[in-house]
């Protein structure tokens, strides 16, 4: 399916990030009985965050005809014969009404009906609350059928640790269930060992004499010290002197001394490193670490201008040689190369490409690595954006709360807390550890 950005004033922005379905129209019936069919109204809604009753009821206001929307089959129809365009360009009025923030034209809006029977719509990105015309016919439609109230954050979050906590529990049930199948199959083995045991005392002739037990208890006592050595973890102690005992107890006395000897020689032999030559290979490893990076950073610039999507560019990171670390430092480094004020602005056009990049398990914490070695270098502008990186990647659910305080604190007790980083982000990790409490007590 087509898609587009949602508000005609953000139609060329390649990579604004809110986008709908094109609209799909079918003329239905003939005569008096004509109708349009908008197929796909239930995909438009659901990305415009809106009833699709809401737009339905819309298109009649405005055309002056008889619309409707059934709950059951998700079928919009409006009374007439109307071209797509015209639908299209009156859902872009509905849209500026009733979903694009007034203040800075986001649609991350939320319809809220006031207590004296106004509609508001809050932003989310911004938090202006703008004030919607009264004069509108769907207005009254809108009180007498509201929307229903979007969850918080909070909520959002609480559901997720719900969610998390039945995964875990399931796991350990599962963990529980094979230690007990484990348990019933070595109790049916034993079992059948015993019963196998009396078949054979109770056999023919030949089985009773002495050589044949003999040997069967022999087999038996092999069996069981198999059983034994599964359980035993055996270990080479591989000290100097254990090694002297084992050549003296395979070589002479003198033999022994003549092969310890040498090995003492070649020890003596190795100089010690001196600080030049540790400070040398030190410089080495760096200039080696900073050509790595390079290639890195080339390479993904590369596939950036190549066109190359988040998923594509994923892949490309899998294949290439270097550290997670490295990679993502690199990755940061192409993509917002340069970019001082204004960072967030350009993490939230780029969050795609972030996203798909910390779908590994550990990678947010590289990721939060990165982002600190990357306003490390000389940038204060994007230092004084990273509480706005953070917030915006936490409400996209790509950073989660628990590896942003392990890393908040791990450099708070570190030898770089001294770096303006954790001055900046401090408003954002309070309002965390708030938020926190309030669900608790919840």
């Amino acid at each position: 399916m087509a898609l587009q950005n949602i508000g005609a004033s953000n139609r060329d922005d390649a990579f604004y990030r809110y986008k709908m379905p094109r609209m799909i129209t079918k003329i239905e019936g003939r005569g008096n009985g004509i109708k349009t069919n908008v197929v796909n109204m239930v995909e438009i809604a659901k990305a415009l965050a809106r009833p699709p009753s809401y737009t339905t009821k819309y298109f009649g206001c405005e055309l002056g005809a008889q619309s409707k929307f059934d709950e059951k089959t998700g079928t919009s129809h409006v009374n007439g014969a109307h071209d797509t365009a015209k639908l299209a360009g009156l859902l872009e009025n509905f849209i500026k009404k009733y979903v694009q923030c007034y203040g800075c034209g986001n649609p991350e809006t939320e319809i809220i009906i006031t207590k004296t029977q106004m509609l508001n719509l809050k932003c989310a990105a911004c938090g202006f609350v703008s004030d919607v015309d009264m004069r509108d016919k769907l207005t009254t439609f809108i009180l007498k059928n509201p929307p229903e109230q979007k969850k918080s954050a909070k909520e959002k979050k609480a559901l997720r640790r719900a969610d998390k906590e039945q995964l875990k529990e399931g796991e350990a049930a599962d963990e529980e269930q094979k230690k007990l199948k484990k348990e019933a199959a070595k109790k049916k083995g034993t079992s059948g060992s015993k019963v196998s045991s009396k078949k054979k005392t109770a056999g023919s002739d030949e089985d009773h004499s002495p050589t044949l037990t003999h040997g069967n208890g022999i087999a038996q006592a092999a069996e069981d010290d198999d059983d034994d050595d599964d359980d035993v973890e055996w270990q080479t102690d591989t000290s100097v002197e254990a090694a002297k005992k084992r050549i003296e107890e395979q070589l002479s006395a003198a033999t022994a001394d003549m092969v310890m000897l040498s090995t003492t020689e070649e020890k003596k032999k190795s100089p010690p490193k001196s600080p030049e030559r540790e400070k040398k290979a030190e410089v080495k490893s760096e200039n080696g670490a900073e050509s790595v990076r390079e290639k890195l950073v080339d390479e993904i610039r590369k596939a950036l201008k190549a066109g190359n999507n988040a998923n594509q560019l994923k892949s490309l990171l899998a294949n290439l040689f270097g550290t997670p670390q490295e990679k993502m430092d690199a990755l940061l480094e192409a993509l917002f190369e340069g970019v001082g004020k204004g960072f967030s602005k350009e993490v939230n056009k780029k969050i795609k490409y972030i996203s798909e990049a910390t779908k590994a398990e550990g990678s947010q914490l590289v990721l939060l690595r990165g982002f600190e070695s990357f306003c490390g270098k000389a940038n204060p502008d994007a230092t004084k954006e990273v509480a706005l990186v953070l917030k915006s990647l936490y409400d996209e659910d790509v950073l989660e709360e628990e590896y942003i305080m392990k890393w908040y604190q791990q450099g708070v007790s570190g030898n770089g807390k001294s770096s303006p980083i954790w001055k900046n982000i401090k408003p954002f990790i309070d309002w965390l550890q708030s938020a926190e409490s309030e669900t608790e007590e919840e």
